[in-house]
């Protein structure tokens, strides 16, 4: 069975979209929200990318990985069309995806037919290693982390919200410097882009910029 990946910088543009060619009647989402359980201040980016999915037709339930173990993880998921790995501090994520051992519960799932969403660090980890996007201060937040492979249901790996004022300090002072390598395949991804990997192709789709 073909693996089915839709990867976002931010799900609020692009949900609507993705529910499109999902082509299935209100699907069972899990929105793992675990990235974003270090981040700081105003957090309503998190519920608009919960709402969207919603508005757009998904059957939403929240969900986080943390504290649990690869057995429960395994149950709790399988009862769901869709996994979502939300936005956040991709280093944070992999590290609870360390903890709990659920990457190959993850990859399982996908590979049998639960279709992934990522969002931002959700689209990250999808890749086979994320140390290209390192930055200093969001691995403060990690220090538990060992290692940057990660999920590797793609051969490459997004850099999200790329043309974003907020992040344009963190690509041109620092990161881009940093991945400035042979090493990985890298797409720059916009917040009105996503990627649609299937079975080894993959394509980047672009949505009408709407106000965000």
């Amino acid at each position: 069975m073909a693996m089915t990946l839709y990867l976002t910088s931010s799900v609020f543009p692009v949900a609507r979209s993705i529910y499109e060619k999902i082509n299935r009647n209100n699907p069972a989402l899990a929105f793992i929200s675990t990235a974003a359980e270090v981040e700081e201040g105003d957090l309503g980016w998190l519920k608009d990318s919960m709402n969207s999915l919603s508005e757009a037709g998904f059957d939403v339930t929240e969900y986080t990985i943390t504290g649990k173990n690869r057995e429960q993880i395994k149950s709790d998921l399988s009862k769901f069309e869709v996994i979502f790995f939300s936005g956040g501090n991709q280093f944070y994520l992999l590290q609870k995806i360390q903890e709990t051992q659920c990457a190959e519960v993850i990859r399982d799932l996908v590979i049998t037919g639960k279709i992934y969403i990522g969002e931002s660090a959700g689209s990250i980890v999808a890749g086979n290693n994320i140390y290209s996007t390192y930055y200093e201060k969001d691995v403060e937040k990690a220090p538990k982390l060992k290692g940057y492979e990660a999920l590797n249901l793609v051969d490459f790996v997004v850099f999200p919200h790329w043309g974003t004022d907020y992040f344009r300090n963190k690509y041109l002072d620092f990161r881009m410097r940093h991945a400035y390598t042979e090493n990985d395949r890298i797409i720059l991804l916009t917040d009105f882009q996503y990627v649609i990997s299937s079975n080894g192709w993959f394509r980047i789709e672009e949505v009408e910029h709407v106000s965000i």
